[in-house]
This record gives structure tokens, sequence and C-alpha cells, in this order.
């Protein structure tokens, strides 16, 4: 039987920002116990979203992207195991098996490691120069390659990271080919108004953008030189860029037995199926009032923050269920979204505004209750559209297309 080296009366798994945030709120909270955060990457807890972004374009340090000093979790006592991932779960025995051979106990165990970047299983795919954007050991080689000389470069996948790269990389001169193989990007996750609007701004800013397009290969000795597509033509291709999502992180808890498919599934306190353990975050799947009660996974920092707190408040004893707002951002040149809830099922959207004016808002609507907005450039759509959604108003969609109507009119003229 395999001892235990060390034991922690909570440990998580995950040093992202869901990680970060338990610890944080379970010390806000009160609690006294003992907390270990295991991270596969040697840094300590930092912000993602930049990495596409600022980050990417040298616009902030590294440094900047932490969320905390490394002073702040020492004078928490949070002990950092870092450079090391959880291998196996013993639920019964509350022994993790970690990577470089130690065994480490729990009292409880918060799961928080988000996913692993979506690889493309054609042939070619791993090549030397074929890069994901999820870590700073991602962004860093591509950033290195970009500086020894690297110009033609291709985006596979159209949703936010492609197209946040997309722009980043045509703002440091190089030449972006963006290839996404349904009719229009964010097709999962925006109407076509929106898919539409982006597509034509990249277009614009030089990026050679094509849907509806399958990859068939990468090519190249030892190194990517080109990307095949299905019609047999090939793009030349200095590095290419894969963004076609990311596969949860889950395989050690499903292996011991949690309840899972797509994601681990939690309830409405974030525990799963297995005692002591919770999940949040990018890989855990629960029941969304705001997409209809379905269960899906929301990608979101927003949601990984809440539901750490949903967390710690459940283990220092003031469970509350987990019922937190979501919200989104994505910025690319100077265009910010912002979108408010989920505009999951939607069978109505209404359009606010000229998007040639590069900014307006496209509201989502469900059984006439509106339940998402995307707002471009347009903070204060976003602001009063988020209090709609939230009261569940049924705003009369000709108004709600008239921007010479505030939306905080609509919620006090609106029934719920």
């Amino acid at each position: 039987m395999q001892t235990i080296d060390i034991a922690y009366d909570v440990v998580i798994v995950g040093a992202g920002h869901g990680g970060a945030q338990c610890a944080i709120a379970l010390r806000q909270q009160g609690f006294g116990g003992s907390i270990a955060m295991i991270g596969r990457e040697p840094e300590l807890p930092y912000e993602r979203p930049p990495l596409s972004k600022e980050y990417f374009a040298r616009e902030k340090s590294f440094e900047r992207l932490y969320i905390r000093p490394a002073a702040f979790w020492a004078d928490k006592a949070v002990e950092m195991l870092l450079g090391v991932a959880v291998t196996a779960v013993d639920p019964a025995a509350k022994r993790l098996s970690l990577s470089d051979g130690r065994s480490v106990g729990y009292g409880t165990l918060v799961w928080a490691t988000g996913g692993e970047p979506r690889r493309l299983t054609c042939s070619g795919a791993t090549l030397a120069g074929v890069h994901a954007v999820r870590t700073r050991a991602d962004c860093d080689q591509l950033m290195g390659e970009i500086d020894g000389g690297a110009r033609n470069i291709v985006v596979i996948g159209g949703g936010y990271i492609g197209l946040e790269a997309a722009a980043v990389l045509t703002k440091l001169g190089c030449r972006v080919t963006l290839l996404e193989a349904l009719a229009r990007v964010l097709a999962r996750v925006a109407g076509p108004e929106l898919s539409t609007f982006y597509e034509a701004e990249h277009r614009a800013h030089g990026v050679d953008l094509r849907t509806g397009g399958a990859v068939d290969c990468l090519v190249g000795t030892g190194r990517v030189d080109g990307v095949k597509l299905a019609d047999g033509s090939i793009l030349p291709a200095d590095a290419v860029i894969v963004g076609i999502g990311i596969v949860p992180a889950v395989e050690p808890l499903l292996a011991a037995g949690a309840a899972g498919s797509n994601g681990v599934d939690v309830d409405d306190h974030c525990r799963t199926s297995l005692p002591d353990i919770y999940a949040i975050g990018d890989c855990a799947a629960f029941e969304n009032d705001h997409a209809g009660g379905i269960r899906i996974r929301v990608e979101s920092v927003q949601n990984a923050n809440d539901q750490a707190t949903c967390v710690a408040r459940a283990i220092t004893g003031d469970p509350q269920p987990y019922a937190a707002f979501p919200w989104f951002w994505s910025n690319q040149y100077d265009l910010k979204l912002q979108t408010a809830g989920l505009s999951v099922g939607h069978d109505r959207a209404v359009l606010r505004g000229d998007p040639a004016a590069r900014s307006f808002a496209v509201a989502y609507l469900k059984d006439g209750r509106l339940i998402a907005i995307d707002a471009v450039n347009s903070v204060k759509d976003y602001v009063q559209g988020r209090k709609l959604i939230e009261a569940g108003a049924r705003p009369d969609p000709a108004a709600l297309a008239d921007t010479a109507v505030p939306l905080k009119q609509l919620l006090a003229a609106a029934p719920a």
C-alpha cells in the first residue's frame, strides 16, 4: 500500500484563476487549516486572458500577470507544489499520486485543472512550429519564433483565442491566414451578426480569413512549413497556431469513479459525485439556469472565480448554491466585446445599432425573454442590458433595436 508523504486539510489541484481564488477565498472566510496548491506549470498563479492579448503583443510583462506575488502566498500559508501533475486519485484513502513519485493526502480536494488544448489529429500535427496559446511557455516559444523571422502564420480555429491571436500577429507585422472549418467564425458562441462583423474587421486588417474549409494535414520535414487544405492547396506556414478548444483535464477524477463525460459533473455547490471532492472552472459541468438548465461547462474567468468562492464557503460552513451571472470579454484591435448572459438556445437575435459605426450590440431572446447581449464598443448597452437579463425582462423587440431608446428605459417598461 502506498504511503502518504505529506497531507493537507485542503488540496487544490490547478494553479489557474479558479485554484488561486479558492485559496484566497478560504483565507478570507477565516479558514485556518493547511492549504496546498498543485500546478503543472512551474509558475505561480497568473492571469490567462492576457496571454493572447497584452502579453503576446509585448504590451505587458509577465511579472504583471501574477494574480498575487510570491510573498502573498507565503504570508497566507498556501504551499505551492509546482511543476508536477496529479496522475491518480484514491478517494477512499484520500490520496493523490504525483508525477514526481510523491503521494499527497487531503481532507478536502478541489479540482481546478481547466483543460488541455485540443490537438489536431491529422498527420503533421506534432511537427515543430505547431503551437497552442494556453500557457506562458506556449506564448514564449511562439514569440521566440516570430523574433527569429517567422512571418507566415496560419491560425486554425475561428473562436476567440484564434481571433485574438490573429489580431496581435497582424500588429506584429505577420502575414496571417485564419482557417475556420465552420461556415462562420464564433459560430458556437454568437449569432451571425457578430460573426459577419468580426470577419469583415479581420479582413480589413489584412487577415486572409477563410471559412468552411477543412485542413487535410500539416506538411514539413521535422518542422512545419505548410498547411494542406482539403482541396489540395498548400498554404505556406512558418508557424501554425491551433485554437480549436480545450479537452477538460479530468482523467484522474473520472478514472477514480467521478461522474462526467464532457468534464466532471458537479452539483449546485460544485461537489462531484466523489466524497469531499469539488470541481470548479473550465473542467466542471453543471446545470446552468442561464442556459435553460442544461448541463454545460462555462470557460471564463468569472465562472472559475465565482465557483471558487462558492466552494470556499461550503468548506468553511457557509454553503450557498452557485448562481453567478455569466459574463465574458474579448479585445481585438481597438474593439472591446463584452458579453452578458448565455445565448444558448436563443430563437431571435435583435441588432441594436449599426456595425459599420463599430459600436453596436446584438440582443438574444428566447420565448420573448432577453437571455444575452453582445456589446461591441458599447459599454452602456452592456451594463444596462445585463440588468435587463438579470431582471428576466421581456422587452419589445422594436424598442430593443431602437438606439434612441436607452435600455434602462426598457427595464422600467418591460414586465419580467
